[in-house]
């Protein structure tokens, strides 16, 4: 048995044990988004599958108590807190609209831009390799989740999702890159051949600084009306060198 498979089945058995239930869930009180920033061992690649399994433990956890099972939500996210606290990963409907936001801020990823100190002015830096030039290609899962920097390697977001297979041949990643990164409300688009990617494969590199990034307009709709709309693509692509 897998170890994101072992974490998944820790946390659901957990839920028929019988704890003390608080009055209200507190999704927010076990501080995953945190945790997964502070943890230099939940950042690394080796993790991001674990990682992703918090947070869909935790998205679970806000299903049970947006239909009112507190009790339930509140155990499932004791067994997250245990399993942020432990050792490192690999080795293991009646709520106001007000208070579902409230709830749903807590499953924001907290990369605060500029947090992570770079290594490409390091003596031993390997080159940058262009996304095109990969001869085993990328998996999706090397892509979602991994950090985007600028090429003055200033981290300026996270992937968030990806785009295929669009009629035109432009294939997209959606970088999440406000002051916190949100998929959706400050997200720009990313013309991904125009990605460099550090040959461990762990960053990713746009072709513009930190500077130029803040001034690319947002993803203009979270319901990806945008891919049918040519001159707003062309426009969008020119900003990372494309033509």
């Amino acid at each position: 048995m897998n170890s994101p498979t072992r974490i998944l089945l820790a946390a659901l058995l957990g839920l028929a044990v019988a704890t003390p239930a608080l009055a209200e869930c507190q999704i927010a009180d076990a501080k995953l988004e945190e945790a997964i920033l502070q943890k230099p061992d939940l950042r690394g690649p080796s993790n991001r599958q674990a990682v992703k399994d918090l947070r869909n433990l935790r998205d679970a956890a806000f299903t049970l108590w947006s239909y009112g099972r507190h009790a339930d939500c509140e155990r499932l996210m004791a067994n997250i807190r245990e399993l942020i606290a432990g050792p490192n990963m690999t080795s293991l409907g009646d709520n106001d609209e007000d208070a579902a936001e409230q709830q749903m801020a807590a499953t924001d990823p907290k990369v605060q831009r500029g947090a992570i100190q770079g290594r490409r002015n390091e003596k031993d830096a390997k080159p940058l390799i262009s996304v095109d030039a990969l001869a085993s290609g990328l998996r999706t899962d090397q892509i979602i989740g991994a950090e985007v920097r600028s090429s003055d390697d200033k981290i300026v977001g996270e992937v968030r999702n990806i785009v295929f297979g669009t009629k035109d041949g432009r294939d997209y990643a959606i970088v999440a890159s406000g002051g916190f990164f949100t998929p959706g409300k400050d997200s720009i688009v990313v013309p991904i051949r125009s990605l460099k990617v550090s040959q461990e494969r762990d960053s990713f590199f746009l072709p513009m600084t930190q500077a130029v990034v803040k001034t690319v307009p947002l993803m203009p709709d979270q319901t990806y009306d945008w891919l049918s709309d040519v001159a707003w693509k062309s426009r969008n692509d020119a900003l990372f060198g494309r033509p």
